[in-house]
């Protein structure tokens, strides 16, 4: 039995996700620790000072899509993952350690079979890797199934909804059984360029979008390919959710 739980939260899941999360919180045996960086969203849209005095600029650390000037599109850097999953989580892990006096830490990682490409050593020295989901060779129909067959609901996939890594299936679901998270999401992508234009050196090229094809979220038929790959698989540590 796992001592605890940790969910690093962006403050930008959809409302599903808290749904759940209180509903775990309230079945689960031992604790759910919540930990937070603060907000992505407000680091995302914050102007800074340039430190020569230049201007402003906005800090991207979300892999939005730019056009790379060569007729398709690109994604920026991307930080969001280790400074709002992976820090705050090992904070927390480091916390535990310190009060149960605990010389190593086995980390359960939900990452099912169809995503064993995202299993990676924790880079820490006394923090060991687990995937119990692979060890039974689960998949995440498998997940689903077993939920189905045990009488609870069917969980939500966690990500936040200005997450540029969506691929249209995810897109589409977000749309039609998620209008408000949408909406969140289409707000966020607008905000997002308007403070990235009002800094003091915009270029325009590197507009960014939450979507490969470069077009707005609100524009777009996702029923449709309209040419967005998924690349939430890449997302380089498995911690934004199963």
């Amino acid at each position: 039995m796992p001592m605890a739980a940790v969910f690093a939260d962006t403050q930008a899941e959809p409302f599903e996700v808290y749904n759940w999360l209180s509903f775990l919180e309230a079945k689960l045996p031992f604790p759910v620790y919540r930990v937070t960086q603060g907000s992505l969203w407000e680091t995302l849209t914050k102007h800074r000072h340039r430190g020569d005095g230049s201007g402003t600029y906005v800090r991207q650390s979300i892999p939005a899509w730019v056009d790379n000037g060569r007729g398709s599109s690109t994604p920026l850097m991307r930080g969001c993952t280790r400074d709002y999953k992976v820090h705050p989580i090992l904070r927390k892990v480091r916390e535990l350690r310190k009060e149960h006096g605990s010389d190593r830490v086995t980390q359960w990682i939900g990452i099912s079979r169809d995503e064993a490409h995202r299993m990676k050593d924790s880079g820490v020295d006394y923090i060991d890797h687990r995937w119990p989901l692979i060890e039974k060779r689960m998949t995440r129909t498998h997940c689903l199934e077993w939920m189905r067959d045990h009488g609870y609901p069917l969980p939500p996939r966690s990500a936040c909804v200005f997450c540029p890594y969506h691929s249209d299936i995810e897109w589409n679901r977000l749309k039609s059984l998620d209008p408000d998270s949408f909406a969140e999401a289409v707000r966020a992508e607008k905000e997002l360029q308007a403070a990235v234009m009002a800094s003091t050196r915009p270029n325009a090229k590197e507009l960014p979008y939450l979507h490969k094809s470069l077009k707005p979220l609100e524009t777009i038929n996702f029923s449709i390919d309209d040419g967005q790959i998924p690349l939430f698989g890449n997302e380089c540590e498995g911690m934004c959710g199963v």
